[in-house]
């Protein structure tokens, strides 16, 4: 052990205060990605006051399947002031605030290279479980406080500018999306004089289907502007940041997270920029994420291409609604766990908006793309900063 380095376990203490009485109502899981999350677990016929309460400024951590997932999660409650969390994680805290700070110690909790140590100390066997004795063993460098305060500062100046740069994304995925709803839910597209065009007068004419669309406009299906991707990849060339399976995939269009574990398989599909992938396993969960990189997913995921006649955020935004959704379940299979029909899901009708029209579209969207990829290219610069600054904890010194 360097000579500057310390146990973690000579700094920090565990703490199990249950839930006498039902006090704290909100209850929080743990990410593999070392995150507190809302608890997906069912929890009826559950003892509510057997779950341990987290503090602000504790940490809760999970020394199970570390050898499977390859990482020890663990995470710092600050968004809350007190929370439950299962009692199958230890929870602990810092014997001394003033000598070690918490956000330090979550930094090098944080680091790739703590995960590897607690790799190497967790314990044969399938789960590969972490014992909590184990983990104290693990060492830090613990600069002076004031050392520590200066390095959590930097990082967050770092952490505040990627909370900025995802703002600025969601604010310009908002913009798209209200363009798209104006165009082509509300057919307010400019027409050649740049007024709205329905409420300008223009013409409009009786579909199939009984409603009115644009002239020039027309009824179509899915597979007019799109088709499934059968193009393969190894399973090997794939990591748990971008392979995607139904389970790492969020409901309600809240996007993916990392997955737990890598398939025992050799191919899956391959996706790539600008695809929609949706989640074919109860479609009703509406869970539904267009690719930012290129990577895998599951049999259970399908995978949309758009032709060359749409942006990927046309084909996005027509399937990401709740309508789609409700077409895909009324023609899936099995009750208990309904599965969409592939063929029913391309028949999915949709108007079709004249050449000019999706021009335009294009033209219109293509500056808020070019400033949301930008931005999501800062991103990208700015988690290895964030990295980078993790990595050098190892060589700190007071």
């Amino acid at each position: 052990m360097k000579s500057h380095y310390k146990k973690i376990g000579d700094h920090i203490h565990l703490v199990d205060e249950r839930n006498t009485g039902l006090k704290v109502k909100t209850l929080l899981g743990l990410s593999i990605s070392k995150n507190f999350i809302p608890s997906v677990a069912n929890i009826i016929g559950t003892d509510m006051e057997n779950y341990k309460i987290i503090r602000k400024n504790q940490f809760a951590c999970s020394t199970m399947q570390v050898r499977r997932d390859r990482k020890m999660p663990v995470a710092l409650l600050q968004d809350f002031d007190e929370a439950i969390i299962s009692p199958a994680y230890p929870v602990f805290e810092v014997d001394d605030p003033k000598t070690l700070l918490p956000e330090y110690l979550m930094m090098w909790f944080s680091r790739s290279e703590f995960d590897r140590e607690a790799l190497f100390y967790a314990i044969g066997g399938v789960r590969g479980s972490l014992e909590w004795e184990d983990s104290c063993n693990i060492t830090s460098p613990i600069p002076s406080p004031a050392k520590q305060k200066e390095i959590i500062q930097e990082y967050n100046t770092i952490l505040n500018r990627i909370d900025l740069n995802n703002q600025l994304i969601q604010k310009l995925e908002e913009t798209a999306q209200a363009i798209y709803k104006q165009w082509f839910v509300d057919f307010e597209f400019p027409n050649e004089n740049g007024e709205p065009y329905k409420s300008a007068g223009g013409e409009m004419v009786e579909s199939e289907l009984g409603d009115e669309i644009p002239k020039e406009w027309k009824l179509g299906n899915l597979n007019d502007i799109a088709s499934f991707s059968r193009t393969k990849i190894s399973i090997r060339k794939l990591t748990h940041k971008n392979y995607i399976s139904t389970e790492n995939m969020l409901q309600n269009r809240g996007g993916i997270v990392e997955i737990d574990e890598l398939p025992q398989m050799n191919n899956v599909t391959k996706f790539t920029i600008g695809e929609t992938l949706i989640s074919n396993i109860r479609p009703y969960f509406k869970k539904i994420w267009m690719a930012t990189f290129e990577g895998g997913c599951s049999n259970d995921v399908l995978c949309f291409t758009p032709n060359q006649k749409v942006i990927p955020e046309y084909l996005y935004y027509i399937v990401e609604r709740d309508d789609f959704f409700e077409y895909v379940m009324a023609g899936s299979n099995g009750a208990k766990m309904p599965r969409g029909d592939k063929d029913w899901i391309m028949l999915y009708p949709i108007v079709l908006a004249n050449e000019t029209t999706l021009n335009l579209f294009k033209r219109t969207l293509t500056p808020i793309l070019d400033l949301k990829n930008s931005r999501r290219q800062e991103l990208a610069l700015l988690r290895k900063m964030a990295d980078n600054l993790l990595s050098k904890l190892a060589t700190v010194e007071n």
